[in-house]
């Protein structure tokens, strides 16, 4: 038994085009890169490379892009803005003074405590972009998926890097008073 019209096929169901840019709400992209460690923000380079390569037809290597982040940022932070500029969009971020910034939280995150707290913050820096691609996102494809939930295996890295703060706060405040007491 089969009811008319409830039913629709795959031809029918209407298909929504992949936005230009990789979409993603600001508080998950805070939350993930956060609890991450800054992996997270090197998946969104990932995603955004992948999305160029694919809209502009160009042969090059997403990974190898986010292998060298801290080269390849403004080349993709510009991206994002040229693209919002030849739709319109102005004003758009100050692209060059938040690669130079998130370039100078990731590499104090090499430094020995506490600086790899800081590079935590670098994320901070991508917020801006994001948003400007959640406006071209919106514009360009207005019926694609936001991406504001958090999956069960967004939650599974959640738990994982919260606890790996967890433990890394205690350490730093721990372990030295106690070798401070013996």
């Amino acid at each position: 038994m089969t009811g008319a019209g409830v039913v629709a096929t795959i031809e029918e169901a209407e298909v929504v085009p992949a936005p230009p840019f990789f979409a993603v709400s600001l508080w998950k992209l805070v939350v993930m890169s956060v609890c991450t460690l800054g992996l997270y923000e090197l998946y969104w380079f990932y995603r955004n490379w992948q999305r160029v390569r694919v809209r502009e037809q160009k042969d090059f290597s997403p990974a190898v892009r986010v292998l060298f982040a801290l080269i390849f940022c403004y080349p993709c932070f510009r991206r994002i803005e040229r693209y919002g500029w030849a739709m319109g969009l102005r004003p758009g971020p100050p692209v060059a003074l938040l690669a130079l910034a998130w370039i100078f939280v990731k590499i104090l995150g090499a430094f020995p405590l506490p600086y790899p707290w800081v590079s935590l913050l670098g994320c901070a820096f991508l917020l801006p972009m994001q948003a400007y691609a959640n406006r071209i996102n919106a514009e360009k494809v207005p019926l694609h998926d936001r991406n504001s939930r958090f999956s069960r295996l967004n939650w599974a890295w959640i738990l994982l890097g919260s606890c790996v703060l967890l433990l890394s706060l205690a350490a730093m405040f721990l372990l030295p008073a106690a070798a401070n007491a013996v």
